[in-house]
């Protein structure tokens, strides 16, 4: 069993993961504090000589005649307000008599193996219930009737533990959640660093890092999405730690709505990490029996350094978040059209791009913006999911015929949450958009936001989209949204549950998700949200792979697709090969360069093909070659970051993929600028195993050479020969392709791409 639970002298409940323990307790007052969390130790029949408590003349005490025992100085599981502890709680109720004191005391626990699943939430999931123990422990407040369900589940041989709240109204009264996050730990001490994912639309995911400060610091989100300002992710790493080695604690929020993940360093040292949804504007009614489930949070300990914990979360969050038919399936080689057309194109120009794409190897041809209403440009059309007759005079059904005959799959583009005001739909319908009556209406790109609080919009956009779904052979659906909330209010809801809107908006995504799932469930849902403003696990449990970001360059799809990758496996990431000069940044890249970043995800292009050179199409043909050939390695391997964008200049950025069997691995390096006569520079890699060899470049090295002292590369141009050429020029980039072999073995033929390109 990976949970222990000793009953005297109080409860206590030790949770063992591959590597980690985690050890709670119930306090003398009944309440749930906390005593260790870190590397594994061994089970013992008492722990409570981890909590430690002097007397301070300054405390506020909980017990009278007791001047040790406070609140302030006890590390605490789920901490509540206004009863000697000072910090932020993880939850607030208000009473119906306005007080706002509750006191959560430990009723019992139930320990099973297995998993619950969330109603109307996305979480991780087990296909075994030998795959997770599972804690719950009732803690009930009795003056309220206040219920709240702690569960705890530990994959068995992993280092991952999910956390999640469920908070029952027990009583006759009304109760308002004001504050209900997911999880809240205290650990011992403040010597962290805080990392997190940071940035703005086209740099999204960026990675930030600091040493924790006494006081709060957060990341957040009021924007109605997850955001592309902050990741629902922070970690807390150890000074020292790499991407290799030391101690890191990482937490992820499975929700797609306002989030806060909050550190809070206290005047003892004490650092409270919590995370779930926004308390700001944020409130829930819970009338007599009612209840509300918080989204769960994953929490990941590694004690090999950052990396470590990111091939935790790419493991879990591929294999046992994600679902469907798509989870374990190669994904196709895909083109999509918006880059190449934008919104001026007909049905011959799409067929003509399709027929010259699959004689390249393309296996998808995705139509995006522009295909429905009236929609010529962005001002017009949104919610009026009915075909454009103009462009598409034959119909849905005609023109994915089309597209099939040329032996493509064919994919459609939606942007379901949002109305244009230039739409029937706004016409019939102007209240059911996110507003407050009589403000004015801010909008975002010439849209508005659907209310999806509201059951009847999300029923008729169900209706719209299986509609054109089931007229044709459609076999992927990219979902679009391309703006944040504003003036949130709902036209239908009381004015006092008007602070329940946002979320309720993000369940009514998730339940018009999980409707279209359950019509269509062979069809290949990737999410997006104006690039990457919604890139969270939220979205993985409904569409396995996202748009990492609209910036397509090569070069800034460096530190997004890093940044991304240390939660967020391969499997899930959008990156394609665009045209040049690049549509964001109008920075002019190798074709090359190009899709040796865009192999590292879910692989396509987002150009017009039909006016490429034959030689441009030569490349494209081979480079799709060889995606097919390791997509499986590519999306399934262990993901090694090995040179950092985000480190000294950031000039250079390398990592690889290797296969759980180390007999296979795709090595890849880029650089941004060239240098003059630089110095002769070596890879070290990871991952690899020491006691065997592999081939690369027609040479064979063993595994400790290739990580200890590493993968030397290209020469550069030194001036010493005139007639040589220097292989690194500006935005390029180098893969090798090593494979396991024994010495006698014949000479590997290396791939073509096993060269520098300039």
């Amino acid at each position: 069993m990976a949970i222990y639970y000793n009953s005297s002298p109080t409860p206590q409940f030790h949770i063992q993961g591959k590597d980690f323990s985690y050890i709670l307790h119930v306090l003398p007052n009944g309440q749930l504090g906390h005593l260790y969390y870190g590397r594994k130790i061994r089970h013992q029949k008492n722990f409570s000589h981890l909590m430690r408590q002097v007397p301070r003349a300054t405390l506020s005490c909980v017990t009278e005649g007791d001047l040790a025992f406070s609140l302030e100085t006890t590390q605490q599981e789920f901490p509540s307000y206004g009863t000697t502890d000072y910090r932020e709680p993880a939850f607030q109720v208000v009473h119906e008599t306005g007080h706002r004191i509750s006191e959560l005391i430990y009723v019992s626990h139930d320990l099973f193996k297995g998993k619950s699943k969330l109603d109307g939430l996305p979480a991780t999931y087990v296909e075994d219930e030998t795959e997770a123990t599972t804690l719950k422990i009732t803690l009930r407040d009795e003056q309220s009737g206040l219920e709240t369900i702690l569960s705890y589940s530990v994959f068995e041989q992993t280092n991952a533990l999910s956390r999640q709240v469920k908070y029952c109204n027990t009583g006759q009264g009304r109760l308002e959640l004001t504050r209900a996050l997911s999880m809240s730990v205290d650990l011992d001490d403040a010597d962290y660093e805080l990392l997190q994912l940071s940035g703005a639309w086209a740099r999204e995911r960026h990675l930030e890092q600091h040493h924790l400060r006494p006081g709060i610091q957060s990341i957040s989100s009021t924007r109605g999405t997850s955001s592309s300002q902050h990741n629902p992710f922070l970690a807390l790493k150890r000074p020292g730690t790499t991407e290799h080695s030391g101690e890191v604690f990482g937490f992820s929020l499975i929700y797609s709505g306002n989030f806060l993940g909050q550190i809070e360093v206290d005047h003892f040292n004490t650092t409270r990490v919590q995370l779930g949804i926004h308390p700001f504007d944020f409130k829930w009614i819970l009338d007599a029996t009612e209840q509300f489930e918080t989204p769960e949070v994953i929490l990941v300990y590694s004690n090999q350094g950052i990396n470590e914990m990111s091939e935790t979360y790419h493991r879990l969050y591929r294999t046992r978040l994600a679902r469907g038919v798509w989870r374990d399936r190669e994904r196709p080689t895909l083109i999509n059209n918006w880059e190449a057309t934008y919104f001026d194109f007909d049905e011959d120009k799409i067929v003509t791009i399709a027929q010259t794409a699959q004689k390249l190897g393309v296996e998808l041809f995705v139509l995006d913006d522009g295909w429905f209403g009236q929609r010529e440009d962005d001002t017009t059309s949104l919610g009026d999911w009915y075909i454009n007759e103009k462009k598409l005079p034959n119909g849905m059904p005609h023109l994915v015929n089309r597209i099939r005959q040329t032996g493509l799959s064919f994919g459609l583009w939606f942007e379901p949450e949002m109305v244009s005001k230039k739409s029937r739909l706004f016409q019939e319908h102007p209240d059911w958009i996110i507003e407050v009556p009589g403000y004015h209406h801010s909008h975002g790109r010439h849209q508005y936001v659907l209310d999806f609080s509201r059951e009847e919009v999300v029923d008729h956009l169900f209706e719209q989209m299986t509609t054109i779904l089931g007229s044709a052979d459609i076999s992927y659906v990219k979902w679009d949204m391309n703006r944040y909330m504003t003036e949130i209010g709902s036209a239908t809801l009381p004015y006092e549950r008007q602070q329940e809107v946002a979320h309720r908006y993000i369940l009514g995504v998730y339940a018009l998700y999980e409707r279209l799932i359950e019509a269509f469930p062979a069809i290949l849902f990737e999410s997006c949200a104006s690039g990457g403003a919604r890139f969270d696990p939220g979205m993985l449990y409904y569409a396995p792979q996202a748009w990492a970001s609209d910036d397509t360059d090569a070069v800034e799809r460096l530190k997004i697709q890093y940044g991304t990758s240390i939660v967020y496996p391969l499997s899930s990431i959008g990156a394609h090969v665009s045209a040049v000069p690049n549509h964001q940044v109008h920075r002019h890249t190798s074709l090359a360069t190009r899709a040796n970043v865009a192999f590292f995800g879910t692989f396509g292009y987002e150009l017009d093909i039909t006016r490429l050179s034959f030689e441009e199409q030569e490349e494209i043909k081979q480079q799709i070659h060889f995606f097919k050939k390791h997509r499986k390695l590519l999306h399934t391997g262990i993901f090694k970051r090995l040179v950092s964008p985000f480190d000294g200049d950031g000039n250079e950025t390398a990592w690889s993929v290797i296969s759980g069997n180390k007999e296979e691995a795709l090595i890849a390096h880029y650089q941004v600028l060239a240098r003059p006569n630089p110095r002769l520079k070596r890879l070290k890699l990871s991952g690899l195993d020491p006691e065997k060899n592999y081939r690369v470049n027609g040479n064979v090295y063993s595994g400790d050479e290739l990580m200890y002292i590493g993968l030397s590369l290209p020469e550069p141009y030194t001036g010493a020969d005139l007639q040589q050429k220097s292989q690194q020029g500006d935005f390029s980039s180098i893969l090798y392709h090593l494979v396991a072999v024994r010495i006698e073995q014949n000479y590997l033929e290396k791939t073509s791409f096993t060269k520098v390109v300039n």
